[in-house]
């Protein structure tokens, strides 16, 4: 999953814009606890990728996610001793000791899981759709190496996993058993490393070692740019408001209690805080 240019208003805003709308989506993630508003939120992103070309890549990310939620979940309710509604006992288990499982774990659980698949689908709807290299030149005035360091690093993981597969392709047309993933990941590893390497050279070559600060870079705003920002602080307050004033409660233990209508309507809210910005495609051009 790397960045390509698209048709879309998120692809056509400034990587600012870009970057403050995903980490106000990852914002309001970290602040939800209600299930109805979490489910808004993830719908939210979805639909944000789909507006912007990329909802392939994020749907199936979202399935990926499906395994991470049963997870969390299975571990939930195998740790957590909290709870009043026991749904299975299991009775006294090897290291665990006496265990019994209760619907609230498994509600906290599943609501844990759903926090983590939407962190990672904002993580994937900024690597798709933010540029990385307007972020290198946003954020060079403040740190020309270490950010220079951070878009090379991101720039290597793609080589890393295509280099895998490669390696994985031309075991397989070998005769004998396959490889193990270890031995795989050493090669790609020791690859990437030299792949490094190289590139440091070509960059010490060029002067980049030495380079000056560079000068500022101040383009006019456009009204994608406008709009984005305008979302950003829409969904940041949204998320706030909901947070301090219960609109979006959630309570797992001792028992269940959790907000229904006001939930809702904050998951509209969302909804039309992320999705408002995508109606505008104007002038856009790939």
């Amino acid at each position: 999953m790397i960045y390509r240019r698209r048709s879309s208003p998120l692809h056509s805003a400034r990587a600012g814009a870009g970057c403050a709308y995903c980490v106000a989506l990852a914002i309001a993630s970290l602040t939800m606890s209600n299930p109805i508003a979490l489910l808004g939120l993830i719908l939210s992103v979805l639909g944000a990728g789909l507006a912007a070309g990329v909802g392939r890549q994020l749907g199936r990310a979202a399935l990926l996610g499906v395994p991470v939620v049963a997870a969390i979940v299975l571990i939930n309710v195998l740790v957590s001793r909290n709870g009043l509604t026991v749904i299975v006992r299991l009775g006294d288990l090897p290291i665990l000791g006496h265990t019994d499982i209760t619907l609230e774990a498994a509600v906290y659980g599943a609501i844990l899981g759903l926090r983590a698949v939407a962190l990672i689908l904002c993580g994937i709807l900024y690597t798709l759709a933010v540029d990385p290299d307007e972020v290198l030149r946003l954020f060079r005035r403040v740190s020309f190496r270490s950010a220079l360091s951070a878009t090379l690093a991101t720039r290597m993981v793609p080589i890393l996993i295509r280099d895998g597969r490669r390696l994985a392709e031309a075991q397989r047309c070998r005769p004998g058993p396959p490889p193990s993933r270890l031995t795989l990941m050493r090669a790609a590893c020791s690859g990437v490393l030299d792949r490094a390497l190289d590139v440091a050279a070509a960059l010490e070559v060029r002067g980049y070692g030495v380079a000056r600060r560079p000068p500022a870079y101040r383009a006019p705003y456009s009204r994608h740019d406008l709009e984005f920002m305008s979302s950003t602080v829409a969904i940041v307050a949204v998320a706030i408001i909901a947070r301090t004033s219960g609109l979006a409660a959630f309570t797992a233990y001792p028992s269940l209690h959790a907000a229904g209508w006001s939930a809702a309507a904050v998951a509209a809210a969302l909804l039309a805080a992320a999705w408002l910005p995508f109606a505008d495609r104007r002038g856009l051009r790939p």
